[in-house]
């Protein structure tokens, strides 16, 4: 008898790419490093990368750019070029977005000019949080080493500060791989790590934040890999699919938690292969 059961060994499942969250003082020499690491895309939303000595380190090591004259300080254009990262072929494999707390709360500051009384509750920042999730999404479909780079605020408990964290959406740390906070030493600087669920980088532990080190920790041969671009819906599977919805009953929120589940804005987002089952999953509905 045929098996539902979708599991495999755990030696066959393979080791993607990290994705990473750094976040500290200004100074701290959280993107100076970050550009060092191979053929970046930078996602500049602050323009703080336009002087000679950053486009130079960039350039040095396979780098673009991507700042606000091509669109970076949109929250929404940057999760297309992601997702057309992830599409295409191209020759990146580190993407550094700098900062998401620059559009994250221009977000949260634009929805609360637009709620003005009417913003109670934490609605001002509902909108920025959406996005937030959305571009997780895009991301967790990019073949690249990812590094999403935020301010540092105080962390309270109470009228106490017991700390420092990440000024963006407080729950992302849950979806990524990585969180570091990044600190000024000297000519150098540290990486401390405050969440982890990778080997090789140690829960409170430390190591120099360079390129070099990071990746004799995570992988060389893994973060230098060539991206692989993934199979977008087809035009005959979305024809499909519409014929398909047409004559069956869907469950109820049935299509969005399909979608959520393949981590999709739309049909046309989710990958050929994922479509592909939903298809016949409908078909064996219909029989």
């Amino acid at each position: 008898m045929a098996t539902k059961i979708k599991a495999v060994k755990p030696e066959e499942v393979k080791k993607r790419k990290p994705l990473v969250l750094i976040y500290g003082a200004t100074g701290s020499k959280k993107t100076w490093e970050s550009i060092l690491f191979p053929n970046a895309f930078l996602a500049d939303t602050e323009g703080g990368a336009t002087e000679d000595a950053y486009k130079k380190r960039l350039a040095k090591a396979g780098g673009m750019y991507y700042g606000p004259e091509q669109g970076s300080q949109d929250f929404d254009d940057n999760i297309e070029q992601i997702k057309a990262l992830a599409t295409e072929k191209h020759p990146y494999k580190t993407y550094i977005l700098d900062s998401l707390s620059k559009i994250y709360n221009t977000v949260i500051t634009n929805e609360a000019e637009r709620l003005g009384d009417r913003d109670a509750f934490g609605a001002s920042k509902k909108p920025a949080v959406q996005r937030t999730r959305r571009l997780i999404n895009a991301l967790d479909k990019l073949d690249m080493t990812r590094i999403i780079i935020c301010h540092e605020k105080a962390l309270w408990q109470g009228d106490k500060q017991i700390g420092t964290t990440f000024d963006a959406f407080d729950k992302l740390g849950y979806e990524l791989d990585l969180v570091l906070r990044i600190v000024r030493q000297g000519e150098n600087s540290k990486a401390f790590v405050q969440k982890t669920r990778l080997a090789g980088f140690d829960m409170g532990g430390s190591f120099e934040w360079n390129y070099e080190e990071f990746s004799s920790r995570y992988g060389k041969e893994i973060m230098e890999a060539e991206a692989q671009p993934i199979v977008l819906a087809t035009s005959e599977q979305l024809s499909e699919l519409k014929a398909l919805l047409e004559s069956w009953k869907q469950p109820e929120n049935w299509e969005q938690k399909t979608l959520d589940s393949a981590k999709a804005d739309s049909w046309a987002d989710m990958e050929s292969d994922k479509i592909a089952k939903v298809i016949a999953f409908i078909k064996n509905k219909l029989k």
